[in-house]
């Protein structure tokens, strides 16, 4: 199919992009990898009258590294993460997060920002910055605000970006280097959308016992979902094969899971389970 009929706007700074927003009304869409947008324009999802390119922004495109964490700039593109050595190291997370996000043609051209904003709940990167206590800084006519990742997604594809604002960046918080973790997805076919997936981490104290444990299941639900069921099980405890599996039953009870043409309700809720067990053996090192 093809899309329907639309202005085309380049501005080169953020006040031009948001001037543009502010003065159609919603009736607009931002782009910049075009990777989720130019599909769902082909398929009349949507119909903007307008389209904003925020691609010749400049300060978009940068990765930062403090003692604060890592700051991803909207326009950071998927290629751009796996080649930065540094995150590897600084965000390992999100490094294998990226490495299943559907093809490298896809990886050259989609950002960050782009995913975050789309919120496709079967996608990776806003389930890693909800596992993160990741902080979206959005921009708009009446200044910059942070939003907590536990806070922007608030169903399928939808969020709390107003639609006169522009995200311009990611912040994921420092990573303490003896933290574990794993991430997990299952699809039909490599880079096809997960029908289930995890990504998690967690601390342990001196003892080995589990502190502070994030869970996030993403692909089952309208948005990925914090799984605080199983994360109350992991909690001060001393890993094994006999609390991981409580885990993974507790996780696939906990969740409402939709279904689709794609899964049934009760096959997606016991390949939740699954990629929890997988991903906490494998976090584990056990």
């Amino acid at each position: 199919m093809k899309p329907p009929p639309f202005d085309y706007a380049r501005p080169d700074s953020l006040d031009a992009a948001i001037a543009l927003l502010a003065a159609h009304s919603g009736d607009v869409k931002v782009i910049a990898g075009g990777q989720s947008l130019m599909p769902m324009l082909a398929f009349r999802l949507a119909a903007p009258q307008l389209l904003v390119d925020i691609g010749r922004i400049p300060g978009l495109k940068a990765i930062t590294f403090t003692a604060e964490g890592v700051a991803l700039g909207a326009l950071v593109r998927w290629c751009d993460i796996e080649h930065d050595a540094r995150i590897a190291t600084e965000q390992p997370l999100l490094a294998e997060a990226v490495r299943h996000v559907a093809h490298y043609q896809v990886r050259n051209r989609g950002t960050v920002g782009g995913s975050i904003a789309h919120a496709d709940p079967a996608a990776e990167m806003p389930a890693v910055a909800l596992a993160c206590d990741a902080t979206i800084v959005a921009v708009g006519p009446r200044g910059s605000r942070d939003i907590a990742a536990a806070d922007f997604f608030t169903g399928a594809l939808i969020t709390a970006l107003a639609a006169d604002e522009v995200i311009t960046t990611v912040r994921l918080p420092a990573w303490p280097a003896q933290r574990r973790w794993a991430f997990e997805e299952f699809s039909r076919r490599k880079g096809d959308f997960a029908l289930a997936g995890v990504a998690l981490y967690y601390d342990e104290a001196g003892d080995g016992a589990i502190k502070d444990p994030h869970i996030v299941g993403f692909g089952v639900a309208g948005t990925p979902v914090r799984l605080a069921t199983a994360e109350n099980v992991l909690r001060d405890h001393v890993i094994d094969g006999g609390l991981i599996a409580e885990a993974a039953r507790v996780a696939a009870d906990s969740v409402e899971v939709g279904a689709d043409i794609h899964a049934p309700a009760d096959y997606r809720a016991a390949l939740l389970g699954v990629m929890l067990e997988r991903a906490l053996w494998r976090a584990a090192g056990l």
